[in-house]
Formats: structure tokens, sequence, C-alpha cells
């Protein structure tokens, strides 16, 4: 299984960008500990950070028959993109977006992600470790279909046995 995550604008500067929202912890730290537990979880993963909505709209489309899932983080672009919303729904690839805060509990505007609408799930609140719960989640709803798809394959194979 391999999962790509994706990483909006501003979390380049995560660490130095107002710590007490964000927290102490660096994008590249935050890159460390999913790797080492994808790894745990037989996943390959694959990082990809840009301040640029077109690039992320790239990245997203590049998945399409190369990853298995995609985890994102589309940071301010949440809440404003339909772009980036309209690619997630063209892949139609298991998506789970993260936000390291509460987006519900802060300024109105944020509140409202345009793109979670085209995702599978949505992590939020618990920090650096929502990507770890979102790996979790990806790696459950991964293992589900792949299930599903041998089962599906048995009884194709086997339609005596339905």
């Amino acid at each position: 299984m391999k999962v790509m995550v994706i990483q909006g604008p501003n979390l380049n500067l995560l660490g130095i960008r107002e710590p007490r929202i964000y927290g102490p912890i660096k994008l590249e730290a935050i890159h460390q500990n999913v790797q080492k537990h994808a790894e745990q979880l037989g996943i390959e993963v694959d990082f990809f950070q840009s301040n640029f909505e077109g690039e992320i709209i790239d990245k997203i489309q590049e998945c399409l028959g190369q990853c298995d899932g995609i985890i994102i983080n589309p940071a301010g672009y949440s809440h404003t993109s339909v772009a980036i919303r309209d690619a997630i729904s063209a892949v139609n690839l298991p998506t789970i977006e993260v936000h390291i805060t509460n987006i519900h509990a802060r300024e109105e505007f944020r509140q409202k992600s345009l793109t979670a609408e085209a995702c599978t799930a949505v992590v939020a609140g618990f920090g650096a470790i929502g990507y770890h719960l979102a790996l979790q989640g990806i790696s459950q709803i991964l293992n589900e279909i792949n299930a599903i798809k041998a089962a599906q394959e048995q009884m194709r194979q086997n339609p005596q046995n339905q």
C-alpha cells in the first residue's frame, strides 16, 4: 500500500508559525514520525508540501494510478479551494483530511472546509498526532477495500461457492 501525504500552505513554517496555536513541532519531525508509523503498518508513504494551489492539485492528480490513498492537510486552502476539492473528487481515492487544530473552535471563516466534503474522513484538533490517526484510518480503509476486492475475485473465480 502506498499513501501520499500532501501538506498545504504555510505548513513548512510549523514550529515557527504561531507555536501557541500549531505547536512546536516542525514539519520534518511530523514526517519522520509518520514514516516510522507507516513502516510499522507496512505502508509506503511519500510526502509533498507546497504553498501553491496548482501544485497541490497536480500532486493529487499524480496520485491516480500511483497511490492507494491520500492524507491531506490543505491548510488555508481547506476553506477556499473548490479546485482542490474537485481534484480530490476526481481521483476518487480514499482521502483523509487532517487539521492540526480544531477548525470548528476557531475563527468563523476557518470552521467550514470545502475540501472535507470530498474526503472520506477528517481528523482535526489532535495536533501532530492527527497524522498518525489519519494513517491508522487510511490503513484500515485500504485493508477493507482489499478484503472486499479479494472476496469479489474469489466469487468470480468460484461462482459455484456463492
